[in-house]
């Protein structure tokens, strides 16, 4: 909620805010006036005119305009003297998501935000925790004859991004990892050594390096996520397919951690619980 100021008290803070951003954009009396349509006189007063009468809205407009600032901080009804515009292309960016395993823009998040918690929905199993044999399988049909080198590229990717100093916290639907021990779904023609090789693997990797990555299963009849990933408190990007939706500002940032802190919370299998729930499905696999 925005604090109570009295109309003296807004009406100076017009006239110093005003000034600031006159003298941080170098733009003299003169030239204000010329940009916003007055005579100098008029922008004279507006700097230097005691009391707590205000300009009309349209020369608060112009001067914001002209200055690059929003009217609502020259009125002290926010703190952020950015445009509207401007906070929204701050807070959120639209990058193309190439067919690729951890593409430029993803490996430059993870180490921007190396030393934070960074929470995971992925697509599919993650693909930091695949065997080589897995990502050929997934990426190969796409990649052509590059494939091996962008695997191999991307294994050092993956191996930095295992490594970092970072908590990481994996939430996926049940239905992922049961699609994939039986070979349905997504993956289906996945041939059984491959996946029972996935499986031994995620095991080792949960024996490695819990409690420093956790992984969470929820019912996906109960409870819905986009594919996302937080990165601390830095900021959270969705997965849209064609293109990643990055968002910034604190408040979406925290809106989305607590999506994320529900399903771990109503996890029907929890982080401890999960080597025993990928044995159980190893058992069955034919």
């Amino acid at each position: 909620m925005q604090k109570k100021i009295d109309k003296r008290d807004r009406a100076a803070q017009f006239r110093q805010r005003l000034a600031r951003a006159m003298e941080e954009r170098r733009v003299s009396q003169s030239a204000l006036a010329r940009e916003i349509g007055v005579d100098r006189s008029t922008v004279s007063q507006l700097l230097t005119l005691d009391g707590a009468r205000l300009p009309n809205a349209h020369v608060v407009g112009s001067c914001a305009s002209a200055l690059g600032v929003s009217a609502d901080w020259l009125l002290s009804l926010s703190d952020r003297p950015e445009s509207a515009a401007e906070l929204l292309a701050s807070s959120l960016t639209m990058t193309e998501a190439p067919r690729a395993l951890v593409d430029e823009r993803i490996f430059e998040w993870h180490k921007e935000a190396a030393g934070y918690k960074i929470r995971y929905v992925p697509a599919t199993l993650p693909d930091m925790l695949k065997t080589r044999a897995v990502l050929e399988w997934e990426y190969a049909p796409h990649l052509g004859r590059t494939a091996d080198q962008a695997i191999g590229a991307s294994e050092d990717r993956l191996t930095w991004m295992r490594r970092a100093q970072s908590d990481y916290e994996v939430a996926m639907p049940l239905f992922e990892i049961d699609s994939f021990a039986n070979a349905t779904g997504y993956y289906h023609g996945l041939d059984l050594q491959t996946r029972r090789e996935q499986i031994d693997h995620l095991l080792a990797l949960c024996e490695q390096l819990y409690p420093r990555m956790r992984i969470y299963l929820f019912d996906a009849k109960r409870l819905y996520s986009a594919p996302v990933t937080i990165f601390g408190p830095l900021l959270c990007v969705f997965y849209a397919g064609s293109h990643y939706m990055a968002f910034r500002d604190r408040d979406r940032i925290e809106t989305f951690t607590r999506h994320f802190d529900t399903l771990v919370r109503e996890a029907d299998v929890t982080a401890r619980d999960f080597p025993s729930h990928l044995k159980s499905l190893r058992e069955k696999m034919r």
